[in-house]
This record gives C-alpha cells, structure tokens and sequence, in this order.
C-alpha cells in the first residue's frame, strides 16, 4: 500500500494541464469493439483504472499499438470470445467497474457478452439493471450465475425498440447506445444520460457510421447499421480534475492556471464554484484563479437562506465534486447544505476533516452542513486512509492546506483517478512525496 506525505501551508503558483476524462475513457475504449477496423485515441489518462482496462482489451484479442504520450491505436478484428468464459476474465475484469461497458458491444457484434460482478469504489452500490434490462429490450437472453457472480447475455440478433431507462445512468446508456448501433431497425432511449462524455461517445459512433441522433438531449434516436468502420477520436479534459484544481487552489490561497479546459463542456462546475465565492476568470480556454488573499464567500439565496449545492444528472452538478466543495466550504466566509443525492456513504469521509478541526454537521448519510472558518483557524495535519478517488483527492486537497505534516495511506485509490499526481503537484510547489509501503 502506497504512501503520500503532504507538507501543508504553502502557496502554490503556475500552470497546471487537466487529463484526459477518466470516466469518457471507460466508455470510448469498449467502443473500438464494434468494428474489425483501426481505432485512434488520443488524450487517454495514463491512470490504473483505465491502464487495467487496456490490458482487459489485449486479453480478449485486440491489437493495441501505443503511438505517443497518452495516444493509441486499437484493432478488433480477431477477438478470443473463449476468453470471456476463462476464470481469467472473471479475476480481472471484477477489478474494475469499467469493464461492464464491454458487454453492449460485445452483444452487438458477436452476440454474447459477459461480466463478473464489477469491483471499484466503496461509495455505495451501482445498479447493473438499466444496463440488463436495456439489452433485454433489445431481444437480449439475460442469464446470471449466483455462485459465481457472473452475468451473460445473448441474443441471436437484436432488434430495435423503445424504451424508457428507469434511470439517466451514463455507463447504462453508453452500454445501450454500443449495443443499439448494430441492432435491426430503430431504437429509441428515453430519459437517457446527457453527460459531454456521452455525447462524445456518440459523435465518435457517428463519425464510424452509426446514425444516431438526439445526441445532448435526454431523448435519442439510434437507426441500426449493418457494420462499424474505424476513426480517430481525441477525449475531453476531465472536468472532475478541473474542478479539483480550482479547489486546489481556493484552498491553498494560490494563483493557478488551469490550461485548456473546454469550458463550453463544463456545464454548472464555474458557476457552482462562483457562488463559493470563488474568482474564476476565463481566458481563452483556461481557467485563471488569482490567489484569494482575503478568503472567498458563500452566497446566501436571494432571501437570505442557506445556499444548498446538490447532485443531479447532466446537467446538474456532477456527484463527482461534491467531496471537493465540501472540503472548500471549511474555509470559506459562510455555512452551506451539502446534499449528495445520488450515493449514500460518499459522505463519511467527512469524520476525517472533523479531525482536522474542520465544522461539519454531518446530518444523515446524505447530508452535511459546513461553517466555513473564513482561514481564522487552519485545518490541523493528521494521518487518513483514501476511501474512495473522490474524497482521496479531498483530503489530499485539505492536507495542503493544512498545518502542519499530514499521511494519507491507501493512495491507490487517488491513482485510480488522478495521473502522475505527485509530478504535477510537485511542478506547481507543493510539498508532497509518495512512500511505497508493503
């Protein structure tokens, strides 16, 4: 188990370049298995879960080629299905959420598809049934393995339909969206996920001949085609890395730039953030935060009430940065509601900051009230484990604020999302090193 420790209190200063987004990452690269031709990605985050599911695609068969920094080329045009049944699969691919999104391509081209019980993050449960019941709809046999854990699907052939998903899931509807392209006649999927990685997804099955549209909306129309070519598709920045710099740098009283952010993608994450009181300056596509000398301020409502940052779905505010702007609020002029709507137990990481002397009520599982300290009182250092990406990368950012030597312990977790952390922390004058443990 790895190791950071964080030297806390001191100013940061420069640029700093978001990755690519993890969570388009897991969508685009099952993707390159609807077609037996070459696949170009660029921008892919060199981070361990999407590492692991490159490895997943070279042991099902596809041919995968670095060709620079972060930039690959994919073949699938001799897959092992054999593979999906080994016990193989079944170790590697329950290690890591992402590979569900394997199962809607594989169904579609070769009429099978099958998953163990994915693993990932402990931040409450991840229901697997829009995905399942998508493909039932699809004319898809649904068929689950209790003693192993292991889910399959497999269809003949699928068939267009309509259906409305029970829930807007981003990874249910890519799941779909891969295994509608190469059905027979017209699907049509109502209250879809609308998130920018989704519609990335489905400009690049566009731009491989798929005919899709809708795409943005929660309502899309996919005609079936026979076959899938092959493309080049370059991902978006991570908005969830984004909006941890701009934490970052609140926090820490730094003046950061953070370079090439596709603000048009961002979605509420500026305005969330400006009513933080957060000074958030758009040049050209960077983000500019000057260093908040006098501290930053929550606005109330327009009556007077306590501001309430909450989740919802695209385009609501992401259940991603939800940890990020609770650990801002500690220091902000202010009190606010945070309501995590969407995952019970992302919260309780909370206890942590409590320790560092942070004011936080935390109400019920999905529920804390912060009273920020305006900075009159600085977080103390203190040893903490990574529970999940998300409130790893919160605690990170509380312990570079705070007083004082802090250890944070189970750092897979933050490298699970966040990539060469360290080096690019280091580069912008934070104190921070990494101890490799047993």
């Amino acid at each position: 188990m790895g190791t950071f420790i964080i030297e806390g209190g001191h100013q940061l200063k420069g640029d700093i370049q978001p990755q690519g987004a993890k969570n388009e990452a897991l969508q685009i690269l099952c993707a390159v298995l609807l077609t037996p031709e070459v696949v170009t990605i660029n921008n892919i985050p060199d981070i361990i879960d999407i590492n692991k599911l490159i490895a997943l695609l070279k042991n099902i068969g596809v041919k995968v080629a670095k060709l620079g920094e972060g930039s690959y080329s994919f073949q699938a045009d001799a897959i092992n299905l054999d593979y999906l049944q080994s016990a193989e699969f079944k170790k590697d691919g329950s290690g890591l959420r992402g590979s569900i999104m394997m199962v809607g391509p594989l169904l579609a081209r070769f009429g099978q598809g099958y998953i163990p019980k994915p693993g990932g993050d402990k931040i409450g449960r991840r229901r697997l049934d829009t995905h399942f019941e998508g493909f039932i709809n699809l004319g898809a046999k649904f068929r689950y393995n209790r003693a192993e854990h292991f889910y399959g699907v497999e269809a003949d052939r699928l068939v267009g339909t309509d259906m409305l998903l029970d829930e807007a899931s981003v990874t249910g509807t890519a799941n779909i969206v891969m295994a509608a392209v190469l059905a027979e006649g017209t699907t049509t999927i109502y209250n879809a996920a609308c998130e920018p990685y989704l519609q990335q997804l489905c400009k690049m099955l566009n731009r491989m001949g798929a005919k899709i549209t809708g795409v943005g909306s929660n309502l899309l129309t996919i005609e079936g085609v026979d076959a899938l070519g092959g493309t080049d598709h370059t991902m978006l920045p991570d908005m969830i890395e984004i909006g941890s710099w701009i934490g970052l740098a609140a926090m820490t009283k730094s003046e950061l730039t953070i370079k090439n952010v596709s603000w048009d993608d961002l979605g509420q994450i500026p305005s969330v953030f400006a009513k933080l009181g957060i000074t958030l300056e758009r040049r050209g596509d960077d983000i500019y935060i000057p260093a908040h000398k006098d501290g930053y301020e929550i606005q109330n409502y327009i009556d007077g009430s306590i501001l309430t940052v909450a989740d919802a779905p695209w385009p609501g505010f992401t259940p991603d940065l939800l940890s990020i702007v609770l650990v801002i609020a500690t220091q902000a002029r202010g009190e606010v509601l945070i309501h995590q709507k969407m995952f019970e137990s992302r919260l309780f990481f909370t206890d942590k900051l409590i320790d560092m002397g942070a004011k936080i009520i935390l109400c019920d599982p999905h529920r804390a009230t912060v009273m920020g300290h305006d900075f009159k009182s600085q977080l103390k250092a203190t040893t903490m484990v990574s529970p999940d990406i998300r409130a790893g990368i919160s605690l990170l950012i509380a312990a570079l604020s705070a007083k004082g030597t802090s250890t944070i312990h189970n750092i897979e977790q933050i490298d699970r999302g966040y990539q060469h952390i360290v080096e690019r922390l280091q580069k912008i004058g934070a104190k921070i090193t990494r101890v490799e443990g047993n």
